[in-house]
């Protein structure tokens, strides 16, 4: 069982400032917001505060009445997430018209190349021909497992789980085990072969997800890679964590800066996994992320939107002034699983 330090009240008090500074940001229908609002909503449903559902349906009820994107990409079915948990909230219909329009999309228009694998997309355009990117998984996979295991759909749950089992292959060393940020399919290579601190986030968090969300995970053969992935994974990440409790914006680069989406992720996911040994790491991982949250809610020291950059350099160089949508969503997911760790269900010896 994790042994884990940390005072309740002042954890509620981190969720909600980082809720209400998140509520403000003018955030739009795609990834950034998509990421943000699934931290609200794992808010909702750690805490049960309704206040949190109420900012939440408000704004989004605001943004369907604005207008929807005209056409869906892989990034903006990020907000599916969000949509999800209105859904199983308030069992309102217009939510879940608009998941299965992106389900649809994800199923038969979206980019695909070799054994049906999601090619990452951020606008209408082919942006990355046959480029597979560790985002993909929280931005698609997870939203397409989350739907099939609530509609009980077999066929897109093993969809879900082709996405993981093949992003394995394509972006984990198995020397490593660490992940890349990238894979080229026509180059067959990794780019610039970057252990980016935030895709082993995107990575690492996704996985320690599919067994709690996956009745039966154990049935699934995939499940196996997955658990068997995340394993290594971890015990790689834990070595690579800073003094200060946080993980680099590139992992091995002791010059790249600390980077905390990647950090919160990177916690929230041992948290899921819940094995013992990490519980020091997520002590360090506590303090670390609680130095990184101002008064008034902003995570900061975030890394802004990153491409699959041309080397070290160019992701070192990638500003952390700002708040980000994808920093304060991650920090919630952390903060508010915090909250119930003692209750988190485990996968046994996998």
């Amino acid at each position: 069982m994790l042994k884990l330090e940390y005072d309740k009240k002042q954890i509620e008090d981190v969720v909600d400032r980082i809720v209400k500074k998140t509520m403000n940001m003018d955030l739009t229908w795609d990834w950034p917001c998509g990421v943000a609002y699934y931290g609200i909503g794992e808010a909702f449903e750690k805490t049960g505060r309704q206040e949190y559902l109420r900012l939440l349906k408000d704004r989004v009820d605001e943004m369907i009445e604005l207008g929807l994107p005209t056409a869906w990409t892989v990034n903006a079915c990020a907000m599916g997430h969000c949509l999800v948990t209105l859904y199983q909230a308030t069992g309102e219909q217009k939510y879940y018209d608009i998941i299965m329009s992106k389900i649809e999309y994800l199923k038969k228009d979206a980019l695909r190349f070799g054994d049906r694998v999601l090619q990452h997309t951020v606008s209408p355009n082919n942006d990355f021909p046959e480029q597979a990117w560790a985002d993909t998984l929280f931005m698609a996979a997870l939203f397409m497992l989350r739907v099939g295991v609530m509609n009980d759909d077999r066929e897109l749950i093993e969809d879900a789980l082709n996405q993981w089992q093949w992003h394995i292959r394509y972006l984990q060393n198995p020397s490593s085990g660490f992940y890349y940020h990238g894979y080229d399919n026509i180059a067959g290579d990794h780019m610039s072969g970057i252990y980016w601190g935030r895709a082993n986030a995107w990575a690492a968090y996704t996985m320690s997800m599919v067994g709690g969300l996956l009745p039966q995970c154990y049935l699934y053969p995939a499940y196996i890679d997955v658990a068997g992935s995340l394993n290594e994974q971890l015990a790689a990440l834990k070595t690579v964590q800073t003094e200060n409790g946080l993980w680099r914006t590139v992992l091995d680069d002791e010059e790249s800066y600390e980077e905390v989406s990647a950090s919160a992720g990177i916690a929230v996911a041992m948290l899921e996994r819940g094995n013992a040994l990490h519980g020091k790491y997520i002590n360090k991982a506590i303090t670390g992320l609680l130095n990184n949250i101002s008064e008034d809610g902003k995570v900061m020291n975030v890394s802004g939107g990153t491409a699959v950059m041309r080397d070290k350099e160019g992701y070192r160089g990638i500003p952390k002034a700002w708040i980000q949508g994808w920093g304060q969503g991650l920090a919630l997911a952390f903060f508010s699983t915090l909250l119930v760790s003692d209750t988190i269900a485990k996968d046994g010896a996998m």
